[in-house]
């Protein structure tokens, strides 16, 4: 599942969700390489 998280005030990083963190940050890989950070709340439709 392609999640998206914030590792900094004006960064984002998309990859593939590997885990959740106690602390409520989430792991994203992006390659080999692996990022931490808060995910990004999804966005809601409105009809």
């Amino acid at each position: 599942m392609v999640r998206t998280v914030t590792v900094g005030n004006y960064i984002s990083v998309q990859g593939l969700w590997v885990r959740n963190l106690a602390d409520g940050r989430m792991v994203v890989r992006v390659g080999q390489e692996e990022f931490v950070g808060h995910p990004v709340a999804k966005a809601v439709r409105t009809a």
